[in-house]
């Protein structure tokens, strides 16, 4: 009874039902006050923004449940004063406060006893939901080392895992079908007020694991985490949102623990309605400038949804734009190992989904640029095996003809074509690329044979095995190294270890992880205050983490920087697609151009940095 009383008196504050007084200030979670504005207008000087608006003194609450709201909870970490004025003393142990380093050291230490990936996914998110300070300094200092821990590859088991490991701890927004109508209302029960990224997913197409209904929620969660961590998005600023329109996974219908509605998936206008209904209150709420990431939405929805709202609203999908940008880019980067350009190569992607499509279609921009030829021209080297075997136009009028769907977003490469290739090892026979693309969700399908014949054709056959997790991904760094002797160019969507070559040689895979690109174009666009996203910033930003490969790390065989090196990254892309939002007069008026050696320095300092103030 009395962890009930507690719970609901701490939810009762934090959805602004009951007013409790803070020593410093009055203040609530649903006043702007409760939100950092990251943002600052750099007409005037540029300098560091005050990323420290709530200082020691500064509380929304008092008392328990204070130590209750992770955005501010410090643990043993508020000073003696603190304790006494905030009313904590008594609540947390009596000695010493320990500073933040002490704090994240002690965290690293305990995560690396844990035995299992997941567990080391549950003991972050733990701390993530009593301290949040605390949690994006671990992220922060060790990047490289608890990522694979915060999204890929273990998000994917947290997913099939989410009702099982769920933690009663508010964390985003879900919303239903059953609040079609009202989502205004449901929007105005989250406390945060001053939100600029969104993600939103409807669990549909969840990694490469299907439909998981509201399980799918992890994504959201461990995207933003990312924007956070990778390109210092202020975390008061994102939300986590999950649209609840039912699950096909029908052994979800009768699982217990399952927390999502048990029912079949909505289709049609009502599911329609939802999503618009949810665009304009997002507008309404946090301002036409608010960004919306689109995230694991399946095929049917993902290309429509994206082409309706892409003009309308300052959004994007990762699915398709994200993963394109840093596959290019990665492409991009090997033409620095191969001496080939992009329009020499003969690209065959094994998946023709949001991932493939949306890849081709960048890279078929990438080589009308490179070439000036015309976009027909640049897809006769890029080439889809789905489902049914070597996508051509003649097997599509056969398909079209005996009544089956046909799926619109592929068209543009079901090129015209005497080849009958049923499946992967076929089709690499009969038009000996130079490049796979696995993005199949197929785990082990670029298995000896088909690698061996991409070796037979060419001296360093690019090999990318992009799906995720783990366990889908379509060969392993060593399979690749292994089965090529050695000459793949590899790159992969979950990371692997580095590998070493009989000759002594070692080879470091690059991990073609979307988070490359996803937060430096998010902090871009909440600077600029940009109203929409194209296809062309997605070059941009693909180009800008090119350049950032040093020439160690080809030698190496890897094709992107190091991850410890990621908000460096984030930097370098947002600066150079600051630029060109601003060479294009896309810009919001209040965002006004510093000297071309200033706008860098100017993304780099609008990070969030986590802090206690000390």
């Amino acid at each position: 009874m009395l962890y009930t009383a507690l719970t609901l008196a701490f939810l009762s504050h934090a959805y602004g039902f009951l007013s409790i007084p803070s020593i410093a200030r009055q203040s609530s979670f649903n006043t702007p006050e409760f939100a950092l504005n990251v943002a600052v207008d750099i007409n005037t000087e540029v300098s560091e923004p005050d990323l420290k608006e709530e200082t020691d003194l500064k509380s929304p609450a008092v008392g328990y449940t204070l130590l209750k709201l992770p955005n501010f909870n410090k643990g043993a970490s508020f000073t003696r004063e603190e304790r006494n004025k905030l009313k904590i003393r008594g609540l947390v142990p009596a000695g010493d406060p320990l500073s933040l380093d002490t704090k994240v050291e002690l965290a690293i230490t305990s995560l690396r006893s844990k035995d299992s990936p997941i567990e080391k996914y549950i003991y972050l998110h733990t701390i993530q939901d009593a301290d949040e300070t605390l949690y994006y300094a671990i992220l922060i200092k060790h990047t490289a080392e608890v990522m694979p821990f915060v999204y890929t590859p273990t998000v994917g088991e947290a997913c099939q895992k989410w009702s099982d490991i769920y933690r009663h701890t508010p964390r985003g927004l879900y919303l239903s079908i059953n609040d079609l109508g009202r989502v205004r209302e449901v929007m105005d029960n989250y406390p945060l007020t001053n939100i600029k990224v969104i993600c939103v997913t409807d669990g549909e197409r969840i990694l490469g694991l299907g439909d998981l209904g509201v399980n799918g929620m992890g994504i959201p969660i461990g995207k933003l985490a990312l924007y956070v961590a990778c390109a210092g998005i202020n975390p008061k600023e994102v939300l986590p949102v999950h649209i609840d329109v039912g699950t096909n996974t029908l052994p979800l219908h009768s699982d217990p623990s399952y927390l999502g509605l048990r029912r079949e998936r909505e289709r049609g206008e009502k599911y329609d309605n939802l999503i618009a209904e949810f665009f304009e209150v997002c507008k309404e709420k946090y301002g036409n400038e608010v960004l919306i990431q689109f995230e694991d939405f399946g095929n049917s929805n993902a290309f429509r949804l994206l082409e309706e709202y892409r003009s309308k609203s300052c959004c994007f999908n990762d699915d398709i734009q994200g993963t394109a940008a840093v596959v290019l880019s990665g492409l991009l980067a090997s033409t620095s190992i191969t001496n080939m350009k992009l329009s020499d190569h003969k690209f065959l992607f094994l998946g023709a989904g949001e991932a493939g499509v949306g890849i081709a279609d960048l890279l078929s921009s990438a080589i009308v640029r490179e070439t000036g030829c015309s976009e027909d021209e640049a897809r006769r080297n890029i080439w889809l095996v789905d489902s049914q075997g070597l996508l051509t136009a003649g097997r599509e009028r056969e398909r079209e003809e005996s009544g089956e769907d046909i799926a619109e977003h592929k068209q543009s490469y079901a090129h015209e074509s005497d080849i009958d290739a049923v499946d992967l090892l076929s089709a690499v026979k009969a038009l000996k690329p130079t490049a796979i693309i696995g993005v199949s969700a197929q785990g082990g399908a670029f298995n000896q044979e088909v690698i061996e014949e991409m070796s037979k054709n060419n001296n360093q056959p690019l090999i990318f095995a992009l799906s995720n997790p783990t366990s889908k991904a379509e060969c392993t760094a060593e399979e690749a190294y292994t089965h090529s002797q050695g000459t793949a160019v590899f790159s992969s969507g979950s990371p692997f270890p580095p590998f070493t070559l009989p000759n002594g040689n070692i080879r470091v895979p690059g991990q073609g992880n979307n988070a490359y690109i996803f937060p430096g174009v998010g902090l871009a666009a909440v600077l600029t205050g940009v109203s929409s996203i194209t296809d062309e910033d997605f070059l941009v930003a693909a180009d800008a983490l090119a350049k950032q490969v040093s020439s160690t790390r080809l030698s190496q065989g890897s094709l992107y920087p190091p991850l410890d090196d990621i908000r460096e990254v984030s930097g370098q892309i947002a600066a150079s697609l600051s630029s060109h939002i601003l060479s294009q007069n896309r810009a919001s008026p209040s965002f006004k151009l510093p000297s071309s050696n200033t706008i860098l320095e100017y993304c780099r300092k609008s990070m969030y940095i986590p802090s206690y103030n000390d």
